[in-house]
C-alpha cells in the first residue's frame, strides 16, 4: 500500500468513529463533556492526517504545475497497460503516431463519414502528416468525464452538447411574487403580466496550447500516446475552464458561478477572514426552499480549514469528516449536514471576498460543442528538434441559468 493510500485508510477509520459518536445523541441534546472531549480528539486526529494527505497531494501537484511535471504525470499514466481498443481509437492512435497518411483506407472512409467538411478536406491530403482529426466519440466522452471528476464545477453542473456553436438564448422568468386573486360575481379580473428575460449561453474556443513530443517516445510501442494526450488535455483544458466556471466575467469568457451568484450574507465588521455558525445558517436560508433540498456548499480548501473549527450551539462540530465508499458504505464530508464541494479556484477569505457559495449548482449549465479536434504538426519548428507537435481545440461555454436565486454567496466584511 502506498503512503497516500495508507493515510486515507487511517482517515476513514477515525472519520467513521466521528460519525458514530456525533450521531449518538439527538441534535437538540448537548453531548456529555467526556464524549465531547473524545470527539474533539478524533477531529484533531483527522485534521493531522489531512495535513499529511495535503502535503503528499501538494508534492504531486507541484510536479504537475510545470510543463515537465505534467509530461511526467501523463507519461506514467500512458505507460500503464490499456484495455481493448475500438476501431475508432485505433485510428486515432494511428493518426497521432504517424499522421493522417498512416490511416488505412477503411479508417479514412469511416472518419470522413462523420467529420465536418473542413476536417474532411484536411484528411484528404496525401503529401504530409499534418491535419485536423475529430477524435473518436469515446475519447471525447472519456475526456469530459475525467474533467467532470477532477474539476469542481463540472462535477456538480448540468452538462450538455450541441451540434453547432450558434448563440443559444435561454428564456427566464421570475414569478415568485405573482399570485392570483378572488373575484366577485360579474367582476372583472385584474391584469398582471409576467416578465420574461433571456440569458445567453455563448461558447468560446479553448486551446490546449501546443504539446511537443520527441520522435522516439511516439515510435516506442510500449507508449500509449492516446492516453498521454488525453491526460494532458484534461490538465490543461480542465484547469482553465474550471477557473472560468468559477470566476469568469462573462465578457470574452464564460460567466462564472461567483459573479453570477446573488448576495446571501455579508459578514459583520471584523469578519474579513472568518465566518460564524449564524452566517452559514443565514446563507443557507437565503436560498429559496425550492432549491434548498439540492443545496451544496462550495469553497476553497483554506476556507474549509477555518470552518472545521466552528461548532453549533450544542457544542457539536458543524463539519463532519467523510470516509471513502467501500463495501461497508461511506459518506462525503458534510457541513451542517450538506455536501461540500472543494474548488481551489474559489477565493480564499479576505476583505470583501465572496468566499463561500451555497445552492443548487445544477442550474449552472456547461455547454460543449461537438467533439474535440486534434492537430498534428511536423513543420520545421518541431522537426529541427526531433519532435512532433500536437494542439487541441474545443468549444465550450457556461452560465448560471436562473433568476430565482438558486445560488447565493457569503461575502467577508470589507473591514
Amino acid at each position: 500500500m502506498t503512503k497516500l493510500a495508507d493515510l486515507r485508510a487511517q482517515r476513514d477509520t477515525v472519520a467513521k468513529k466521528v460519525h458514530d459518536l456525533n450521531n449518538k445523541y439527538p441534535t437538540d441534546q448537548r453531548m456529555p463533556a467526556a464524549e465531547a472531549g473524545q470527539l474533539d480528539t478524533f477531529l484533531a486526529e483527522v485534521e493531522a492526517i489531512d495535513i499529511e494527505i495535503a502535503r503528499e497531494n501538494r508534492i504531486a501537484q507541484l510536479a504537475g504545475e510545470t510543463s515537465e511535471g505534467q509530461h511526467a504525470l501523463a507519461l506514467a499514466a500512458a505507460t500503464r497497460p490499456g484495455g481493448a481498443q475500438t476501431e475508432e481509437t485505433t485510428a486515432l492512435r494511428a493518426m497521432l503516431s504517424g499522421g493522417l497518411s498512416a490511416l488505412s483506407d477503411d479508417q479514412r472512409r469511416s472518419m470522413r463519414a462523420r467529420v465536418s467538411p473542413d476536417i474532411r478536406a484536411a484528411m484528404s491530403t496525401t503529401t504530409g502528416s499534418e491535419g485536423g482529426y475529430t477524435v473518436a466519440p469515446e475519447f471525447s466522452t472519456t475526456l469530459i468525464q475525467a474533467m467532470k471528476a477532477a474539476f469542481a464545477v463540472r462535477s456538480v453542473a448540468t452538462q450538455f452538447q450541441t451540434a453547432t456553436g450558434a448563440q443559444l438564448p435561454f428564456p427566464t422568468a421570475d414569478a415568485t411574487s405573482e399570485e392570483g386573486e378572488i373575484v366577485g360575481q360579474n367582476a372583472a379580473v385584474t391584469k398582471q403580466d409576467t416578465s420574461f428575460g433571456l440569458v445567453s449561453l455563448d461558447v468560446y474556443k479553448y486551446s490546449s496550447k501546443s504539446i511537443a513530443l520527441p520522435f522516439e517516445l511516439i515510435q516506442d510501442s510500449f507508449f500509449n500516446i492516446e492516453s498521454y494526450i488525453q491526460n494532458l488535455l484534461q490538465l490543461r483544458l480542465g484547469r482553465i475552464q474550471n477557473r472560468h466556471h468559477t470566476l469568469g466575467t462573462g465578457t470574452g469568457q464564460p460567466r462564472g458561478l461567483v459573479p453570477a451568484a446573488g448576495a446571501g450574507k455579508v459578514g459583520a465588521t471584523g469578519q474579513t477572514v472568518t465566518i460564524t455558525y449564524d452566517d452559514l445558517v443565514d446563507l443557507e436560508h437565503s436560498v429559496d426552499p425550492y432549491y434548498r433540498p439540492a443545496g451544496k456548499w462550495m469553497m476553497n480548501d483554506d476556507t474549509l480549514r477555518i470552518l472545521r473549527k466552528v461548532k453549533d450551539p450544542q457544542g457539536r462540530p458543524i463539519f463532519v469528516p467523510g470516509y471513502e465508499t467501500g463495501n461497508a458504505g461511506g459518506a462525503p464530508d458534510r457541513l451542517l449536514g450538506r455536501e461540500i464541494v472543494i474548488n481551489q479556484h474559489m477565493p480564499v477569505m479576505a476583505a470583501n471576498a465572496k468566499s463561500v457559495l451555497f445552492g443548487d449548482f445544477s442550474k449552472y449549465m456547461v455547454r460543449d460543442v461537438m467533439d474535440f479536434t486534434l492537430f498534428r504538426m511536423t513543420d520545421s519548428k518541431y522537426t529541427e528538434n526531433g519532435q512532433v507537435g500536437f494542439l487541441a481545440f474545443c468549444r465550450s461555454g457556461a452560465n448560471l441559468i436562473d433568476v430565482g436565486g438558486a445560488v447565493k454567496y457569503y461575502q467577508n466584511s470589507a473591514t
